[in-house]
Formats: C-alpha cells, structure tokens, sequence
C-alpha cells in the first residue's frame, strides 16, 4: 500500500498519532522534533552529481583551469563563455588493452593549443590547463526557458521586471511555464536539475518564484518491434525480413521482441523516411492518433497509411483534383451536418484540453466522413464546415491546414485565428433512440414482466 492512510498504534505519553493522515502525521512529527530540541523539518534534494561531467566534445566547456600544482582555478566572468574549439576528430584517444597506466583522454585533449594557454588571472601571466571534459548540455537546457524572456540582454540572464511578468504563471505563485510535457526519463533528470537550478536563482533572489513549471504531463513510449540474434545481440530493424511467420537478417534466423524505440534496441524508424513517403503532417497526426498521449504505443508504420488517406479525403473535398479549384461553397449548411460539426467542435476543444489528441482526431475523422457524405450529393463542401474544420485540424498538421486556409480566400496566416465556438442550439437531441432487450423469464404475468408489458 503506497497511498495515503491514518496513523494507527502511533501513540505514546507526549504525542499521538493515531488517525491523523499522513500529511498530517508528518506536520505533527516535525512540530514535536521541533519543541523537543531532536530536529527540525526540512526538504532534501537528492541530486545524481556523477553525470555531470562528460568524456566528450559537444557540451559546455567548463569555465576552469588548473595551475602547475593542479589546483583548478575559476576564470572570471571577463573571459566567459569559454568556446569549443574546431575539431575534426571527435573520438576518445584509443588505448591498447595491455596498457593500464595511460590515462583515456576526451577528445578535447588532442587540441594541445587550446588545453594548454597563458593567462593572466590577476597575478601576472602563466600556463594553465583548461579542463578536457565537457558539461551534458544541463549547463544550458536548465535555464533556457528564462533567456527565452529577454534573450537580446546584455547586462543580465533576464531583466527583473521582464521575469515578474512571464514567470508568476497564470495561476499565480509560480509555474511561469504552464505545462511541461515530457517522457519519465527526461523528466527524472532534466526536470530535477531544472527545477533545482531555478530554486537556487530564486534563493539568490535573480528569479521571482520558486518553481518554473505549473503542470507536468509523462507522455508515454513509443514501442516498436526490436530484433536479436543468437548471441543475444540487437540488430537494425530495418535489415528484417519476415519469412512464414519467422524473421531473418539474410539466412540468419532472429527473435523478435518489442521495446521502447530508441538507438540501444536499433529499431527507430527515421523521420526521414516517413517524411519522403507520406509527408511531415500525416506523421504528426499519426504519432498523436496512437493512442492517450501518457500510455506506451506500438509503431506500425502500415497504420500511418490510414491516417494519410484521412488528409488525403479532407484535400479533395475541399480541393478539386482534375481543376485545382476550391469545392468551397457559401450556401448554408443543413441542420443535419450543422449538429455533426458543432459537436465535434465542443468535443475537440474539450479533448485538446485535456490533452486527449487521439480521441480528437478521431472525432474529426468523423466530421470529415459526413462532409465527405454532403461533397458526394452536392458537389460543393459548405464553408460554414470548412472552415472550422480546418481551424480544428492546425495545430494537428499545420501545414495542409495553412495550405487549404489559403486556397478559402484567407489572405493572413489561420496561427492568428481563434478556435471555432460550438453553438449550444445544436449540441442537443430531439429524440434518443434506447433499445430494450427481454429477459427470457420476464414473461407476461410475471411482476417483472407485467412492468415491461
């Protein structure tokens, strides 16, 4: 049992905590620590230092330097950043396995001019030695949503005032960042130093509030089949071919396994390719259409087709194929697919607010087959659907959206627009259809079947 719960046998002569929740219990515990002289409450951050530093190229260069006694010294702020120098060579030096008293070195160390350089550091110029590992990119991605306030500032990260007005968030109290989405890994190590950075500027008083994030949301995996040889060995996915149920790379059997899509399985698909074969838009709308953002989804790349004939339908009914010219219409629309559309607007705007992509994809699929319907015996789609349906599709796959927004007359960008509103007249029913199945044993001067005669 992991929840919350009531303090229970938790009593002696100077404090209680029999039935106080868990919250509580602690508040109760700190305050008696507290009284007693024993302690007092306080927050622990634990923090994973050990990462922090890195065999390698790309990262932020520590701003530190040793003298001849290898004491590291700090450089000043006159001398900040401290910039990677060009490098071709981007692998650690290679070392042979019998030699164990060579040190491995970063493959900054090979750029002997600028490891080994003449400062003057307030006492006259000497030879230093910068530091050769780099920092993981944290150094940067911490803070970077508050350079994003005033990013053109000389003088400081953000200007004070610039920082009150973005970061008090919209609730008040902190969380500038309204919501923060993220997968379980990322926000494990990212989103605990970030969080952990802000908390020391806010300590030092450079930032107004003690959290910079309001909401977090865990998005799921994406899963795809991962493929291992005898040995146990991951190979690239792409190299499987399916043969009677079975799977080879050439004439080697391998076994199938599905996993978190990623380089260590060897089993991402490249953006690329999904880009050449369907287009940025349909590859957009499908990872969203998998499933609930926060659940683990299995890739099919044989689904992604589905998804692209959806935008394929919306184009033609909106865009002739043979003449290129536009099948909008400004003749009104029935009440019929008046109510198909104002309800699809009011559920799409309550599942895009609850993060619900796929549910409201699939609610437009829906639209679009009745505007499909209404193209098919009038030979015009009405723009009082158009319109908002492609309104509700922009933030899904933006670019088709732009394209269609355009070729309707629209002059400005659709960015701009607000979301279509549902009119309230047409989210109710006139009738409600309810079917009603007969027991067997309710028959005819039965008490239960006498109520359904």
């Amino acid at each position: 049992y992991v929840g919350e719960g009531l303090g229970m046998h938790s009593s002696n002569d100077a404090v209680s905590l029999d039935g106080l929740p868990t919250a509580e219990a602690k508040r109760v515990i700190g305050e008696w620590l507290e009284a007693e002289g024993l302690g007092q409450p306080t927050v622990t951050y634990k923090l994973r230092d050990w990462l922090f530093s890195r065999q390698r190229y790309w990262g932020e260069p520590f701003p530190i330097v040793y003298d001849d006694d290898d004491n590291p010294v700090a450089l000043p702020e006159s001398m900040l950043p401290v910039e990677l120098p060009p490098l071709r060579d981007f692998e650690p030096k290679v070392l042979d396995e019998d030699d164990r008293d060579t040190e491995p070195e970063p493959p900054l160390a090979r750029v002997t001019d600028w490891v080994d350089v003449e400062l003057d550091l307030g006492d006259g110029p000497k030879r230093y030695r910068r530091e050769t590992n780099t920092m993981p990119q944290w150094a940067g991605s911490c803070w970077y949503y508050l350079r994003y306030l005033d990013p053109t500032n000389d003088d400081a990260l953000v200007d004070p005032a610039v920082e009150r007005y973005w970061m008090q968030g919209s609730g008040g109290g902190g969380g500038g960042v309204d919501l923060y989405v993220g997968g379980v890994e990322h926000a494990v190590l990212h989103l605990l130093y970030a969080r952990f950075w802000h908390k020391v500027l806010f300590d030092l008083g450079h930032v107004s509030t003690p959290e910079p994030f309001g909401r977090l949301f865990n998005q799921g995996y994406i899963q795809a089949p991962a493929f291992t040889d005898a040995r146990g060995i991951y190979v690239e996915a792409a190299d499987v071919v399916e043969r009677d149920g079975a799977f080879f790379v050439g004439d080697e059997p391998v076994h199938r396994e599905f996993g978190k899509m990623g380089k260590s399985l060897r089993n991402v698909v490249t953006p690329d390719d999904m880009y050449r074969d369907y287009g940025a838009d349909t590859l957009r709308l499908y990872e969203m259409f998998m499933g609930p953002l926060d659940a683990s989804r299995p890739w099919s790349t044989a689904d992604v087709a589905g998804v692209h004939r959806f935008l394929q339908r919306l184009w033609r009914n909106v865009v002739d194929e043979e003449t290129g010219a536009t099948r909008g219409d400004d003749a009104p629309a029935d009440d019929e697919t008046r109510r198909v559309l104002h309800r699809t607007i009011a559920a799409v705007g309550a599942d895009m607010a609850e993060l619900k992509f796929n549910t409201a994809i699939a609610r437009l699929f829906e639209c679009n087959n009745h505007l499909t319907q209404v193209v098919g015996e009038r030979g015009y789609a009405p723009r009082e659907v158009v319109t908002p349906l492609v309104l509700m599709l922009a933030p899904l796959s933006p670019h088709i959206a732009e394209e269609i927004w355009s070729r309707l007359g629209h002059t400005e960008s659709l960015a701009y627009e607000p979301f279509p509103e549902a009119d309230p007249a047409y989210l109710t029913v006139d009738e409600v259809e309810i079917a009603v199945t007969k027991p067997p044993a309710a028959r005819k001067g039965t008490a239960y079947g006498d109520r359904i005669a």
